[in-house]
């Protein structure tokens, strides 16, 4: 039988699961380049003094991928060469919106350019940007629908999506 003792300052194991989920959405907001979502959570973090916990399981994580994608030789001098290249501000998270085309994005779903969209999504580094233009765009045509159209569309996708996704009634004039 193993006998396991917990440190003062260590997170408690029924608080592991929630501060990886934590952890795991800053990663993703930072990925993406979701600057809004990205600040969220860390005032959501800051206000709850859980800095410490998120950042060992940050770590962890970052440790893991280096350990799985290179040799042990390797995965030391990668980390160096990126801890020697830090940004001096790194409140920022990197974004690309020049390499977002939601206007062909738009244009290849409408042709039904299945190929066209993947490479598009595949070679955008920032998907964000690309898929706020996309939004923006269906905002655009969301005038031009005839009437009732846009109730059989959010129709049709709640039931695709089913009752967990809820997406909310159309308002008159939108």
């Amino acid at each position: 039988m193993v006998v396991t003792e917990e440190l003062a300052d260590e997170l408690p194991a029924e608080m592991v699961e929630e501060a990886k989920a934590r952890a795991a959405t800053l990663l993703l907001a930072f990925r993406h380049g979701n600057q809004l979502a990205f600040d969220h959570e860390l005032d959501l973090l800051f206000a709850e003094r859980a800095e410490r916990e998120v950042t060992t399981l940050l770590a962890w994580i970052a440790a893991e991928a280096v350990r799985k994608a290179y040799a042990p030789e390797v995965g030391d001098r990668v980390l160096r060469a990126m801890a020697r290249r830090a940004p001096a501000d790194t409140g920022a998270v990197a974004v690309d919106e020049e390499s977002a085309n939601a206007a062909r994005l738009i244009e290849a779903v409408a042709a039904g350019e299945v190929g066209e969209v993947r490479g598009l999504v595949a070679s955008t580094a920032d998907t964000t940007f690309l898929l706020g233009g996309l939004l923006q765009g269906v905002a655009m045509m969301l005038p031009l629908l005839p009437e009732g159209e846009l109730a059989e569309i959010t129709a049709e996708l709640r039931r695709r999506h089913g009752a967990a996704a809820h997406v909310p009634e159309a308002r008159a004039g939108v």
